[in-house]
C-alpha cells in the first residue's frame, strides 16, 4: 500500500470512529502543519498555538471570506475541534506528539467569527 494510500485508510478510519469532521479537515490540518513551519521558520515539532496560527493563516489565504464557512462545512467551530482533529491524527499514527503537548492547549486560542469575519483583513476596506 502506498504512503499516499495509507494515509486516506487512516482518515477514512478516523471519519468513520468521530463523524463530526470531514476528511477535508483532516487533509488541511497536515498542509496546515507545514504552512505554519515554514512561516515561523520551525524545523522540527510545532506547539498546538503555533498550528492554530498557522492554520488561521492559511485559511485566510486559500479561503480569503469564506474561510469560516469552509470551516463550518467540514465540522469545524472552534479552535478546540483542531485540537481534537489533531489528537485523532496523533491517535492514528499521521502525527506525533511530545510529553508537553495537551488538548488544552487548542482551548479557546481565537473565535472563528472574530478572526475569520469581523477582523478578516479585507472586512474594512472600502
Amino acid at each position: 500500500m502506498s504512503k499516499d494510500a495509507e494515509v486516506l485508510e487512516k482518515v477514512r478510519e478516523m471519519v468513520a470512529k468521530d463523524p463530526r469532521y470531514r476528511p477535508e479537515a483532516y487533509d488541511f490540518v497536515r498542509g496546515s502543519l507545514d504552512f505554519a513551519a515554514s512561516h515561523f521558520g520551525i524545523q522540527g515539532h510545532l506547539t498546538g498555538r503555533q498550528l492554530l496560527e498557522g492554520i488561521r493563516l492559511m485559511a485566510v489565504e486559500q479561503y480569503g471570506p469564506m474561510a469560516k464557512t469552509v470551516m463550518d462545512h467540514w465540522g469545524v467551530h472552534r479552535t478546540q475541534d483542531f485540537g481534537d482533529i489533531v489528537f485523532n491524527m496523533i491517535e492514528a499514527g499521521l502525527l506525533s506528539k511530545t510529553e508537553s503537548d495537551r488538548r488544552d492547549d487548542f482551548t479557546d486560542v481565537y473565535d472563528f467569527e472574530e478572526v475569520f469575519e469581523r477582523k478578516y483583513p479585507w472586512h474594512n476596506r472600502g
